[in-house]
């Protein structure tokens, strides 16, 4: 079945015309022969709205009672019985009475749309889910009533409702939005023209993003990446030098001039071997934060081709990138990305911006040789051996021609280029070059060049040398990044997984850090109205201000991380990008671990708050009654000339004699949850057989003649506190007496080094999925608070803190046939009885 089409009519606030327009599309379509019926509209009192309901057809409402008040809502099976084209459902964040199948209306129309029925609704942009926190913040009222986003984003048409604040209030002056008793609150407080004006933008900006979606959703099923110029998006790119805070500034002024969002992007290598410094991003990430811009990351290897790819993806119009930093001669040999992406760049506009690393040469200090000194030894040595080696054996044999002592310098040059590098291979030529112009070629013994071949070739040995010392260089340093690379990878994992999965991860990636780099000390500190603090430190003598550490990271204005070193020496510049990304990972365990600490007290003061409810609620009542009890019977004794039997005087004393029972039993199971609440309750645990435990805790317990017991003495003994779990037996068995009906069986069995004892009683039960709830402390379930014998819900909350306390367990379980099957389980003592 096809399903039916959402239509709906978005407003800034109530009043601005959504149910009329609404309705007066129910009558065009009716109109025009479509079958439409009303399955629910509001007219609040609004006649023009009421006139636009004649002529169509209403499926009457369904009455319900909540709190002793009829309310109508929205007759479901009614509108699916009925099955229209389209039906009529205003106000899609209503939240319906309990009772009814749905709790919102939007699941209600979403049923009706499963059906293949068309929906026609409404909502304004304050019932909106993400909108929510905002509204508040402007109009001071919250919104209990909300709509999630991607059900009215799920919308065929949405259709806004507007009219300006001024034209809103005097509809609301004339009395055609509220009754006149409440407009003037109206216009003074939710109706403020301010108010107004932000709610209308709101709608403006949200509807705008769906037509956006809407646009970008068309696009890529048609396959269409042509930019259409509908709106003006601009995409700074940096590179994560020290140019790109000013890129993305001068970003901003071009996307303010033309009234566009703005962008940034980073390409990030596939390769993982270069790449930007995380505190040159940090710092971008900030700028573009400041200045109201997204920060983007995406991978490519050809970094033009993403970025384009990129800006064509999000549809921008314009594409700002800096100019080249590479030298004359370096832009001879490649072009660079700006010029290569302004050729490519087809109807994106493109800002090639001036900055002062263009074009400049700073100093650098000459690159490391990658090689190591095991193989630059080795290159020297054979430097000298392979070229003599060579001219030995041409000299020794006499029958080579010249041509193929000239491929055995060759070679020999090639092979110390492979192992040695750059110098070697060029002082192997040279030698190569000598000893072949001294010793073989005319005239022999002589330094003297004859012929203008042997300096070709002593060139031409040369230039192979450094080409294949070259690309041995290269592959060395690449090589050695990608070590690099996968060192710092899995140092960041690591510190990333002790993070995530550490109980507390501050102090143990402290320790990792101190261990990966060698330091004596680390801390992390923040800076607050009494200076700066240690928040976290690892180590002897750790720094108490930045200014003291040998390496200082910068995660925020506020928060460093001080490290020192036994040396004292700084760390390697590319130690300390590793460093930089494990700071921001201190700050965030920090920021977790608070966090946790944070809603550790919220739930601690939660569960406080509703324990005292829960008391107050609860102990006031059943205090009262026994206390009220108490002093009626004891008034009626004592007053004068008031003559009574023996039998009244033995009733009354009894009652006394109840109430107080009660009042001991309340006041003891309200110490027994304190202690447990404290920690003050601390077992004695011996090995007992349960068989004494149960006598015990039977004796004396009203009702004992309905309690049957089956438990073996020959069953192992469990290792519990005696006087504890008689107390627990007592509870749970008094439980079962007062609401198991009129037989209450006992029974004890060994399980897997357990041993269980049941206590199975035959009446109502518990309700569904309220085994878990029943040990709630105050919680009396299935009515019993109102029916059943008096309590406060006490006992099986301090039965299960006993059970536990003693290593043990409690469980509730349904008796077959009906009733409930309490289980406590306590292990096999290891010692004999």
């Amino acid at each position: 079945m096809k399903r039916g089409d959402l239509r709906i009519y978005l407003g800034a606030a109530p009043g601005v015309g959504k149910t009329y327009a609404m309705l007066g599309e129910a009558r065009r379509r009716g109109a025009r022969g479509t079958d439409v019926v009303v399955g629910l509209v509001e007219t609040h009192g609004r006649e023009e709205t009421r006139r636009l309901l004649d002529g169509l057809e209403q499926v009457p409402r369904r009455t319900l009672v909540h709190r002793g008040v009829p309310v109508t809502e929205l007759d479901l099976d009614a509108v699916l019985a009925r099955k229209p084209q389209v039906a009529v459902v205003d106000e899609l964040a209503h939240t319906n009475v309990p009772g009814s199948r749905n709790e919102k209306r939007w699941q209600d129309v979403e049923e009706l749309l499963e059906a293949g029925i068309t929906v026609l609704s409404t909502v304004n942009v304050q019932h909106l889910e993400s909108l929510n926190d905002v509204v508040e913040s402007i109009t001071g009222v919250r919104q209990q009533e909300t709509v999630p986003d991607e059900v009215v984003r799920r919308a065929e048409q949405i259709e806004l409702a507007d009219i300006t604040p001024q034209a809103l209030r005097r509809r609301l002056a004339h009395g055609n939005v509220y009754a006149a008793d409440k407009v003037d609150a109206a216009l003074g407080n939710y109706f403020r023209t301010g108010n107004l004006t932000a709610l209308r933008e709101l709608a403006l900006l949200w509807l705008a993003d769906q037509v956006d979606v809407a646009l970008r959703r068309y696009r890529a099923e048609r396959h269409i990446t042509d930019t259409w110029e509908a709106r003006e998006r601009v995409v700074a790119a940096i590179t994560g030098g020290a140019e790109s805070e000013t890129l993305i500034r001068r970003a901003r002024r071009i996307a303010a001039r033309a009234g566009a969002e703005l962008q940034v992007v980073h390409v990030l290598r596939g390769d993982g071997l270069a790449g930007a410094s995380p505190a040159n991003l940090a710092r971008a990430r900030r700028v573009a934060d400041d200045v109201g811009a997204s920060f983007h990351t995406v991978v490519g290897d050809d970094v033009p081709e993403a970025l384009l790819e990129f800006a064509r993806g999000v549809d921008a119009t314009q594409l700002v990138v800096g100019t080249s930093r590479r030298s004359r001669w370096a832009r001879v040999t490649a072009e660079g990305i700006g010029s290569t992406v302004v050729q490519h760049s087809g109807k994106i506009d493109v800002h090639m911006v001036t900055h002062g690393q263009a074009g400049a040469r700073p100093f650098r200090r000459p690159a490391r040789n990658p090689l190591s000194r095991v193989r630059r030894a080795w290159g020297w040595g054979l430097a000298v051996v392979l070229p003599t080696l060579v001219t030995v054996l041409s000299a020794l044999l006499g029958n080579f021609e010249l041509s193929t002592d000239v491929v055995g310098y060759f070679l020999a040059t090639v092979v110390v280029a492979l192992v040695g590098g750059v110098a070697p291979s060029v002082a192997t030529a040279l030698l190569a070059g000598g000893l072949l112009n001294f010793f073989l070629t005319e005239p022999r013994h002589s330094l003297a060049v004859s012929h203008p071949g042997t300096l070709v070739t002593v060139f031409a040995m040369i230039g192979a040398g450094l080409m294949v010392a070259v690309v041995v260089d290269r592959a060395a340093r690449l090589a050695e990044r990608a070590a690099r690379a996968r060192t710092e990878a899995a140092l960041l994992a690591s510190y990333a997984r002790t993070v995530l999965t550490h109980p507390d991860p501050l102090p143990r990636l402290l320790e990792k850090l101190v261990e990966n780099f060698g330091l004596s000390s680390a801390a992390l500190l923040e800076r607050g109205d009494d200076g700066w603090t240690i928040a976290a430190s690892l180590g002897a003598r750790p720094c108490t201000r930045p200014d003291q550490s040998d390496v200082d990271i910068e995660v925020t204005p506020d928060v460093h991380l001080a490290l020192s070193r036994p040396d004292g020496r700084a760390l390697p510049a590319d130690d300390r990008t590793v460093l930089e990304a494990a700071a921001g990972q201190a700050l965030v365990a920090l920021r977790q671990q608070r966090m946790v600490a944070e809603t550790a007290e919220a739930q601690r003061q939660a569960d406080a708050n509703r324990l005292r409810t829960a008391l107050l609620s609860a102990v006031g009542h059943d205090l009262r009654t026994p206390l009220a009890s108490i002093k009626a019977s004891v008034s009626s004794l004592r007053i004068p000339g008031l003559e009574l039997s023996e039998q009244d005087t033995a009733e009354l004393l009894a009652g006394v004699e109840e109430s107080t029972d009660r009042l001991t039993d309340l006041v003891d199971n309200l110490l027994d949850s304190s202690r447990l609440a404290t920690g003050a309750i601390v077992p004695q645990l011996h090995p007992v057989g349960y068989d004494q435990v149960v006598a015990g805790a039977l004796a004396g317990l009203e009702g004992r003649e309905r309690v049957e017991v089956d438990t073996d003495e020959s069953l192992p003994a469990v290792l519990a506190d005696v006087g504890l779990l008689e107390r627990v037996i007592a509870n749970v068995v008094q439980n079962a007496v007062k609401y198991g009906g009129d037989r209450v069986s006992v029974r004890a069995s060994e399980h897997a080094r357990w041993v269980e004892l049941r206590i199975v009683d035959h009446g109502p039960g518990l309700p569904e999925d309220a085994a878990e709830a029943v040990f709630a402390p105050f919680e009396r379930l299935d009515g019993h608070a109102d029916t059943g014998p008096p309590g406060v819900g006490l006992g099986l909350s301090v039965a299960q803190g006993f059970m536990q306390a003693m290593h043990g367990t409690i469980r509730a379980e349904d008796t077959p046939g009906g009733g409930l099957t309490m289980v406590l389980a306590l292990p096999v003592a290891t010692e004999g009885r």
